[in-house]
C-alpha cells in the first residue's frame, strides 16, 4: 500500500490501491459480454469486482459491493468499525461498448457517516479523492465546484429520461454515476439528477467528493442516502448551490 501518515490518508491510499488493482485486471481481460448470473452484470464486472475484493479482504475491511453483495454483519457500524461501498465497475455498459466514460468508486464509511473515497477513471487515470473534513482533490489538486445559482445557467448532468425540462440551460447523459458526480466537484456540471434510483455503490464515492468541493447533495425523497441495505434505492440529486439543488429536487418529486 502506498505510504500514507494519517488513518485517512491511509483508507485513501487503500482505493486507490482498489482502483489499481481493477485497472490491471481489466487490462487483462480479453473479451467482456455478460455473465447471464445477473441482469446486466458483464464479465467485467465479476473480473473487477474479484481484483478489488482481493485488496480489501487482505487489508480486513468489510465490503458492500454492487457484483457481490454485503457480507454478513457488516451494518449497523459501531465505535472503530469500517464499511467499504464498492462500485468496481461503474458504467460497464459503456466499457462494453467502448464508450470512454467507466470508473472504479470506493467509499468508507464509520458509525458517523462517509470518510473516505476514491473515484478513478480507468479512460485518462483521474483520480478523485476526498475525506470527510479534508476537502476534495484531483490528482492531489484541490477542486471546487461552481457558483451558479440559477437553473437557467446550468450544463445538468442526468442519468435516465426526465418527464421534462425544468428549464437548465443544457444538459449530458454521459453513463456513470461516480464520475458524473465528481463532473459536479470540479466544475465541469453545475448539477447532476437521478431520473431512475441508485444502488448506494453508484453514488457513495462521488456524494462525499461533491460535499467536500463545497457543494449540495439531497435524496429526493428524504431517506438516507447511506445505508448498507443491498436491495434498497435511492434517487440522489447533487449540486454546485443550494438554490439549484432545491430546484431539481422540487423537479424531480
Amino acid at each position: 500500500m502506498i505510504d500514507a501518515a494519517t488513518p485517512d490518508e491511509r483508507l485513501i491510499a487503500l482505493g486507490i490501491e482498489v482502483a489499481d488493482a481493477v485497472r490491471l485486471a481489466l487490462g487483462n481481460l480479453e473479451s467482456g459480454g455478460m455473465t447471464g448470473a445477473r441482469e446486466g452484470q458483464y464479465a467485467f464486472d465479476v473480473v473487477a469486482d474479484d481484483a478489488a475484493l482481493a485488496v480489501l479482504r487482505s487489508a480486513g475491511v468489510k465490503v458492500l459491493s454492487e457484483e457481490s453483495g454485503v457480507e454478513a454483519d457488516a451494518w449497523p457500524l459501531r465505535d472503530n468499525d469500517l464499511l467499504a461501498i464498492l462500485d468496481p465497475l461503474d458504467g460497464s455498459t459503456n466499457a462494453d461498448r467502448g464508450v470512454p466514460w467507466y470508473s472504479t468508486s470506493i467509499a468508507f464509511v464509520d458509525a458517523l457517516g462517509l470518510r473516505a473515497a476514491v473515484v478513478f477513471n480507468h479512460l485518462n487515470g483521474d483520480r478523485f479523492t476526498a475525506a470527510r473534513g479534508g476537502g476534495a482533490f484531483r490528482n492531489g489538486d484541490l477542486i471546487r465546484v461552481g457558483a451558479l445559482h440559477e437553473l437557467s445557467e446550468c450544463v445538468v448532468g442526468l442519468s435516465g429520461l426526465p418527464k421534462s425540462n425544468p428549464g437548465w440551460w443544457q444538459f449530458r447523459v454521459l453513463g456513470s454515476a461516480a464520475l458524473d458526480l465528481c463532473l459536479v466537484a470540479c466544475g465541469g456540471l453545475d448539477a447532476w439528477v437521478d431520473c431512475e434510483s441508485h444502488g448506494i455503490w453508484d453514488y457513495a464515492g462521488g456524494m462525499l467528493i461533491v460535499t467536500e468541493a463545497g457543494g449540495v447533495v439531497q435524496e429526493v425523497f428524504g431517506a438516507n442516502a447511506i445505508h448498507a441495505d443491498y436491495d434498497a434505492r435511492r434517487t440522489i440529486v447533487a449540486a454546485a448551490t443550494l438554490e439549484v439543488c432545491q430546484a431539481l429536487v422540487n423537479f424531480r418529486k
